[in-house]
């Protein structure tokens, strides 16, 4: 009988066992599966939830975010919207220790209800947060700069499923084990030895979790459920840029938590004052002992080398690298890569920086193509998806930081460009920060350019000597730096063989030839895995058995039969 069977179901844990056997089945079989339908047409979620959804989040807007949790009295309000919409919202600020605090005492009762109490609930909080989805994209459009649909999907509807497959293999990984044991040993001509073993789950103690502006909900959702359900606390730290996402979560989280019984300060939201750098306080508190971050190198390099007292999953920066060689349809070829460059004017983690093309071009389906005229139709394909400002908004999104326009107009000094960024006035929203992607040409001996990551709509077509000198670029550049995507196009089977090898010795997960509707930057839930924490982009995977074994220990007790 495994871990948990023992324990008496809880009424939660029964209403969703299909959605958790099918989610752990899924994980298993590695095929394509969605608990949550990805499309936001009212034929899959009503007449009226698109309306409701955007009134549920307007009524946020320039007030107080009520939260019943600690607080010490004061609020902060940090959000700009990349749309440029006033956001205004004031949200319950605490102290570290108060929070800690809080998160010790729920810790009890919510590990010893055990592991299928723990997913019922966990999977009612995914429930209830589906049910509210529309009122999360638009948090996540409005704080994260992603168009609608994008939020919609990957803010919404991909991060439940992330949250999902993350409690799959928690709850696989909890219930590895027998809950009690008999043992017996047989002891010359008396009687046996005999003993009667019981093994706990035991969580780490309390969990942190230090969201992105980018992806606030789809980056945070793994860690943040993968903890929660293996029994730990979680103190959610939104990204200053981007609360309102997380607060929505942590709100429906604590509303199902404490209708199931449970102290609610199981999770918390902790929004931090300009200057006041609280998650570096609270990474390094000693009852914190599980941290998940996802952001810039320098800071998750920190705290993997700082929070020595938890166990530390890092999501960081890299080098996202396509290797082009050759191929049979040339013209979908650039329509796969401009649209994985353009898509979220390329503030993806996934999106390809590092395109390398050998400068005596290649070999097409139209014939040989120089380098000039590869470079030439991917921009081509970005400038022709882009060239509507009503169409092309709605792929790009908006600028998310200050940072990415400094690297726009620190990139016009490099290289020569293929094609130009250019500002795009958005239609519905006068505000917004939109630019178009940048196109630049470099030489392979430019290394101090391209071997460093240009987050935005910023990539760089690579004169190569050869396929082979790609090969070694790629491997030298991520086994460095750290890569999360790479992509390879070939006709010949023996440079994929190659390229495969690379992408092994490197660590990093490899696409060939995609030129239809399946992109480099995007990972779907239950089949892809996001990361591999083997090589220094991240220390860990979105989502493997190592990403949720470590937020909890086995204790044993026994005692004679």
């Amino acid at each position: 009988m495994m871990a948990g069977m023992t324990e008496t179901p809880h009424p939660l844990y029964d209403r969703h066992a299909d959605t958790l056997n099918r989610a752990l089945t899924a994980i298993t079989e590695r095929g394509y599966w969605s608990a949550y339908p990805e499309s936001p047409s009212p034929r899959v979620y009503g007449e009226t939830a698109a309306a409701d959804g955007k009134a549920a989040f307007e009524a946020y807007l320039n007030g107080d975010f009520v939260l019943d949790q600690a607080t010490d009295g004061d609020t902060v309000a940090t959000e700009d919207s990349p749309f440029g919409l006033e956001l205004n919202v004031r949200y319950p600020h605490a102290g570290a220790d108060q929070l800690v605090a809080a998160a010790t005492a729920a810790l009890p009762a919510w590990r010893d209800a055990g592991p299928q109490a723990r997913a019922g609930v966990c999977l009612e909080i995914l429930d209830r947060l589906h049910k509210n989805i529309f009122e999360l994209a638009n948090a996540v459009q409005f704080t994260s700069g992603q168009a609608f649909v994008m939020a919609f999907q990957a803010g919404g509807a991909h991060a439940l499923d992330r949250a999902l497959e993350a409690i799959a293999y928690a709850y696989a990984e909890m219930t590895r084990h027998p809950g009690t044991a008999g043992w017996e040993k047989a002891a010359g001509k008396g009687d046996p030895l005999r003993m009667t073993k019981t093994f706990h789950v035991v969580p780490r103690g309390v969990a942190l979790v230090i969201g992105c502006n980018t992806f606030p909900t789809w980056n945070s959702y793994p860690g943040l459920f993968a903890s929660l359900v293996t029994g730990n606390p979680v103190v959610v730290k939104p990204h200053p840029r981007a609360v309102l996402p997380l607060a929505i979560t942590v709100k429906y989280a604590r509303q199902v938590l404490a209708e199931a019984g449970f102290d609610p300060n199981l999770m918390q939201l902790a929004p931090e004052a300009p200057g006041e750098k609280l998650a570096t306080t609270l990474a390094l508190h000693p009852a914190v002992k599980v941290v998940d971050f996802t952001g810039s190198t320098e800071y998750g390099d920190w705290l993997e080398a700082n929070a020595r007292q938890a166990a530390v999953y890092t999501e960081k920066a890299g080098l996202n690298t396509v290797v082009i060689d050759s191929t049979d349809d040339f013209a979908g070829m650039c329509r796969n890569l401009g649209f994985t460059l353009t898509l979220y004017s390329g503030q993806m983690c996934t999106t390809s920086q590092n395109i390398l093309i050998p400068r005596d071009g290649i070999a097409t389906d139209q014939g040989h193509k120089s380098f000039d005229e590869v470079a030439g139709g991917i921009a081509a394909a970005v400038g022709k998806l882009t060239a509507d400002p009503a169409r092309g908004v709605e792929l790009t999104g908006a600028i998310v930081n200050d940072g990415v326009l400094e690297r726009l107009d620190e990139v016009t000094k490099v290289g020569e460009p293929v094609l130009e960024s250019r500002t795009v006035e958005h239609p519905a929203f006068p505000g917004a920060v939109v630019r178009t992607p940048t196109v630049v040409k470099l030489d392979a001996g430019d290394t101090a350019t391209y071997s460093k990551e240009w987050f935005g709509p910023i990539s760089f077509a690579i004169a190569t000597d050869s396929t082979e000198h790609s090969l070694r670029i790629l491997r030298e550049t991520v086994g460095e730096k750290g890569a999360l995507t790479a992509g390879v196009y070939s006709t010949d089977e023996a440079v994929l063989d190659e390229a495969e090898k690379a992408a092994i010795d490197a660590g990093v997960h490899l696409s060939a030839n995609l030129t239809g509707g399946v992109f480099v930057n995007q990972s779907a839930a239950f089949s892809d895995f996001h990361g591999s924490g083997a090589n220094a982009a991240a220390n860990s995977a979105l989502t493997d058995g190592a990403y949720v074994s470590n937020r909890f220990r086995i204790v044993q007790s026994r005692r004679h039969a």
